[in-house]
C-alpha cells in the first residue's frame, strides 16, 4: 500500500472519499450478470469466452489501489478482486506481433492500451469491489483496473478483450484525450 499524503496524489487531482459515477449512460442491470460473457480474441492462439464464474475459477487475487479520474478527482484504497492481466496474456497466448489490447464494453465504449502498460503491477480484470459483486454504476460485473493510468483506460462493463498488432484509438482517444493517459505527468489530452 502506498503511504498517504500529497506524494500519492497526482498533480492537478483532488482526493475524494466518494466514488463518483461516470459512464456513457448505458449500464447493464444486475439481471444480466448471470448471462454475462467476456470474449478474448484477436491475434492469439487460444481464443475463449469466460463467464463471471469462469473468470473467478481462474483463481482471483485482491489488490488495493488508488483510482485517478481525468476529471481531476482521486479515490484512495479501493479494494478489488480479479485476475492479474499477465495471467490473461498467458491464457490467450498472443502472437509475438500482438502488442496492444482493445477493451470493449457493454455500452459500446472502447479503449486501447499497450501490452507493456498492461504488464505493470496491479493491472487486473476485476469481478469484485470491496469483497462483493461490482455494482453496475461502478462497472460490473467485470471491468478493467489499470491504477497507474487515468480511469478512462479502466473499461467498465467489460465484454471483450482483443489482442492486436496495431493500436486502435478508443472512444475518448478519438475525441482528443491522450493515448497514454499517465496521471503523474497530467497526460489528459492529446498533443495533436
Amino acid at each position: 500500500m502506498v503511504k498517504a499524503g500529497r506524494d500519492r496524489l497526482p498533480p492537478g487531482q483532488v482526493e475524494t472519499k466518494q466514488f463518483p459515477i461516470l459512464d456513457l449512460g448505458v449500464r447493464p442491470s444486475r439481471d444480466n450478470y448471470s448471462r454475462w460473457s467476456l470474449e478474448i480474441f484477436g491475434k492469439i492462439k487460444s481464443p475463449r469466452t469466460l463467464s463471471p464464474a469462469g473468470l473467478k475459477a481462474l483463481g482471483g487475487e485482491g489488490i488495493t489501489a488508488d483510482f485517478h479520474c481525468v476529471t481531476r478527482w482521486s479515490r484512495y484504497d479501493l479494494h478489488w478482486t480479479g485476475i492479474h492481466f499477465p495471467k490473461m496474456i498467458e491464457l490467450a497466448k498472443p502472437n509475438p506481433n500482438a502488442v496492444f489490447a482493445i477493451f470493449y464494453s457493454y455500452d459500446k465504449y472502447t479503449t486501447n492500451v499497450s501490452l507493456g502498460e498492461l504488464l505493470k503491477p496491479n493491472v487486473i480484470v476485476v469481478y469484485e469491489l470491496d469483497a462483493g459483486e461490482i455494482p453496475p454504476e461502478h462497472g460490473g460485473p467485470i471491468r478493467m483496473i489499470i491504477p497507474h493510468l487515468y480511469g478512462w483506460k479502466s473499461a467498465k462493463f467489460l465484454t471483450g478483450i482483443e489482442f492486436t498488432e496495431n493500436d486502435k484509438l478508443g472512444f475518448w482517444e478519438t475525441r482528443g484525450y491522450s493515448n497514454r493517459a499517465r496521471p503523474w505527468v497530467e497526460e489528459r489530452y492529446s498533443d495533436g
